[in-house]
């Protein structure tokens, strides 16, 4: 399985309109809107996990710099969550 990180995503957006978005492009084996703690809104970004690396590229290749709802996208490989505390706010 290959993360990709969805950036700039219409906050109307939930975790199945996501997942609807990059179906097209392969099998969609999770995708999660990130929401704020306090409010539970979205915060116009997520994951989604194709099932292999070919069907991520292809979703990257024809999703990245695409605009939803007025919106543009900003899809790439997912980085791995760095070590460390998380900074107060």
């Amino acid at each position: 399985m290959k993360k990709l990180f969805v950036g700039g995503l219409p906050y109307s957006f939930d975790d199945a309109a996501l997942g609807a978005l990059f179906a097209d492009y392969g099998t969609v084996e999770s995708a999660v809107i990130i929401k704020d703690r306090m409010t539970g809104r979205s915060k116009g970004f997520g994951f989604v996990e194709m099932s292999s690396e070919a069907e991520a590229e292809k979703a990257i290749s024809a999703m990245n710099g695409n605009e939803v709802e007025g919106r543009r996208l900003n899809v790439s490989i997912a980085r791995p969550m760095t070590e460390g505390p998380r900074p107060r706010r």
